[in-house]
């Protein structure tokens, strides 16, 4: 190249430092280059970072509990060992319950005195039909002494009226219903105008054979008439009351009640016909009101 000429005009080439100092100008490019070449190399490492980057697993705490020293069980009379324990073995610890003092006593409504069956018949009237109980059925005496037996099984037609005297069977209700065991129905008699207060028929009862009695029940919504019982055996009835044939087990007695138990005297001996005998109605009845007399039930117990 010619002087002052920077470039040669044949291949190119540049006159040395024809472009400014050689040294400097090609470092400065290399530290620019590899500055920009570290800052994306930190870019891209931090990218990746952030990415993959995963939550921490929670911290767990591990809490050791020392065991509880249980006193050993020990049987009555004896006392443990100092120091003794014996581990895993639950004791039963007993709540102590606090004392109350008892409440104290109100004065209460002296209660109603309780008086013997016949007694307090005596002193108040009934307005109802007094409730059975097995004390006092089949005995005239007071409940409590012992447990009265069941009636005696009946069948069904075992009761008919007993008329001696042939008057109207129209004047006599269904005797069955005087041994069905329902208290709202009854045998009834109509009293004779002629002869009221003064009756002469009965309910009769056929056991079938000779059975041993102890006592009988009468229930009766016509307080006030009076009663006999007879028993008899044999294969017929016997033709009037006043035939020997029957044998008088309870007395003349007046129902005063709606219930009245009569204790028959039978001496040990088993009847197969036992009558219960209308005697006299109620008070009440005269030949202008004669009345009707009803029995709702009559009852035989065998003897205690």
């Amino acid at each position: 190249m010619q002087e002052g000429q920077d470039w040669c005009l044949q291949c190119g080439a540049s006159r040395p430092r024809s472009l400014g100092t050689g040294g400097p100008g090609w470092r400065t490019g290399a530290a620019i280059l590899g500055a920009t070449a570290l800052l994306v190399c930190g870019a891209s490492v931090a990218a990746y970072a952030a990415l993959n980057k995963t939550k921490p697993k929670p911290k767990h705490v591990i809490v050791a509990v020392k065991p509880t020293t249980v006193p050993p069980t020990t049987t009555p009379g004896t006392i443990p060992p100092p120091g003794t324990t014996t581990p895993g073995v639950p004791t039963t610890v007993t709540p102590t319950t606090p004392s109350v003092p008892p409440p104290t006593p109100t004065p209460s409504t002296p209660a109603e005195p309780v008086f013997p069956p016949e007694t307090k018949e005596t002193t108040t009237k009934s307005t109802s039909e007094p409730a059975e109980s097995p004390e006092k059925s089949g005995s005239g005496k007071s409940g409590g002494e012992s447990e009265a037996p069941s009636p005696i099984l009946l069948d069904t037609n075992a009761a008919t009226t007993y008329n001696p005297y042939s008057y109207p069977p129209t004047l006599f209700g269904d005797p069955s219903l005087a041994i069905d065991g329902e208290a709202k129905t009854a045998w009834t008699a109509q009293v004779q105008t002629e002869k009221a207060p003064n009756m002469a028929e009965g309910l009769l009862l056929d056991l079938k054979s000779p059975q041993k009695l102890g006592s009988a029940t009468v229930k009766t919504t016509t307080t006030g008439v009076t009663v006999e019982i007879y028993g008899a055996n044999g294969d017929t009835v016997p033709g009037s009351i006043t035939d020997p044939g029957w044998k008088r087990l309870a007395g003349l007695k007046v129902l005063k009640k709606k219930r009245t138990p009569l204790t028959l005297k039978t001496e040990s001996k088993g009847y197969r016909y036992v009558v219960l005998w209308l005697a006299k109605a109620p008070a009440g009845s005269t030949p202008a009101n004669p009345g009707t007399v009803a029995i709702d039930e009559f009852e035989l117990f065998p003897p205690k």
